[in-house]
């Protein structure tokens, strides 16, 4: 039998369901507890119908609490295979996410070579929380904007309510979490060591790993790529010296324009080598190119989001995860927009009209998501060639 538990907003509301996955903490637990192992971050929404264990192993989800829009989560299961989380030499959890909301978790049987959801992040130490009004939660969203939550427990699990020391308890905690502007959270994902995909193949090119999604790798080696996946650490003379054909710097976690050693090697790397840039790698660019990056209301996270080639006018859909965005006002000359979103107008993308460099906001790699933008990669390739 589940346990009653409550996702607790730090607008002071606590909304009522039951736990799934890793059991939550007691509320009265929050104070000694390890932020990093709390179902506790920033909360955030995302609309697809499918593809919800790409989601939840996506590093760039790293430090929030996923609300999953479609109402049904968990009918087909989990597999090994279907995990976005980076490449073998990040042993950190599987599941990048603080944690899981949703409106009906499916409980009934799934193929025999699957897993349940519910036995999936009991297994990777997350917790989730089913029997949410997802929707009034998502508008709440969409109107005030990102809020930070945490999903606990009552010591007494026959009420219906937090007790008035539980409520102290978690207010407390929440006024002392932090928002997600000014976090540096790319530490705490990614490869702690150089690790190559395809070492006979051909061009090289460097990945620079801010949290790369698994299938950002798969597609460069589909196309024939030897793939060195680098820490985030690395500095611009530490990737030229691997002497690669081309560079891409990943998407990732957090506030970008606190990670100072990665924009200082976007910035040694402009003019050296042919460059792409997805999500977090877009906004360093963007950063090193000497324009501003801002905090989005709530951001884009969804498979279905139109963008406009700026060049073509032709529009494709996409999979976006980000909450933060390149302000075109601050942008150089030399610097065009590449791609706009087509519901915001916000930029998607980037080329500079004298190097080779481009970038995407959103994730070309699309998994999960449409495969519109898979193109990115080859054209990519064409710099390089």
């Amino acid at each position: 039998m589940r346990d009653r538990c409550f996702l607790c907003l730090d607008d002071g509301s606590a909304l009522e369901g039951v736990s799934f996955g890793h059991c939550p903490p007691f509320a009265a637990d929050l104070a000694g507890a390890s932020r990093e192992n709390l179902p506790a971050g920033e909360i955030v929404f995302n609309t697809g119908m499918a593809g919800y264990q790409a989601i939840f192993t996506d590093p760039s989800y790293t430090g929030q609490l996923i609300v999953m829009t479609y109402p049904h989560i968990g009918n087909y299961g989990t597999r090994a295979d279907w995990s976005e989380s980076g490449p073998e030499a990040d042993t950190r959890k599987a599941v990048k996410a603080q944690g899981v909301i949703v409106r009906n978790l499916y409980s009934g049987p799934v193929p025999a070579e699957r897993r349940t959801l519910d036995d999936y992040l009991k297994a990777h130490g997350v917790s989730g929380i089913t029997g949410i009004d997802t929707r009034r939660l998502t508008l709440r969203i969409r109107d005030s904007g990102n809020c930070n939550g945490v999903i606990v427990r009552p010591a007494d699990g026959e009420i219906r309510d937090l007790t008035k020391p539980e409520k102290e308890a978690v207010t407390a905690f929440l006024k002392s979490f932090p928002k997600m502007e000014g976090r540096n959270l790319v530490t705490d994902v990614g490869t702690d060591k150089a690790v190559v995909a395809n070492p006979s193949g051909a061009p090289h090119i460097c990945l620079v790993d801010y949290g790369v999604k698994a299938n950002i790798i798969r597609e460069l080696v589909s196309r024939g790529c030897r793939v060195s996946t680098v820490p985030s650490a690395f500095s611009a003379e530490d990737i030229l010296s691997l002497h690669p054909d081309g560079v891409v710097l990943s998407n990732g976690p957090g506030d970008p324009r606190v990670l100072d050693t990665p924009i200082a090697c976007a910035a040694g790397l402009i003019g050296k080598k042919p460059l792409l840039g997805i999500c977090l790698g877009h906004q360093l660019f963007g950063l090193a190119l000497g324009a501003k990056v801002f905090k989005m209301k709530f951001g884009h996270h969804g498979v279905n989001h139109p963008v406009r080639d700026e060049r073509t006018k032709r529009v494709i859909i996409t999979s976006q995860n980000h909450g933060f965005a390149v302000d075109e006002k601050t942008l150089p000359k030399d610097a065009d927009v590449l791609f706009r979103n087509c519901n915001d107008g916000t930029v998607e993308g980037l080329a500079h009209r004298k190097l080779p460099l481009i970038t995407a906001q959103f994730h070309p790699e699309a998994n999960p998501g449409p495969k519109d933008a898979e193109w990115i990669f080859d054209e990519f390739l064409g710099l390089i060639q």
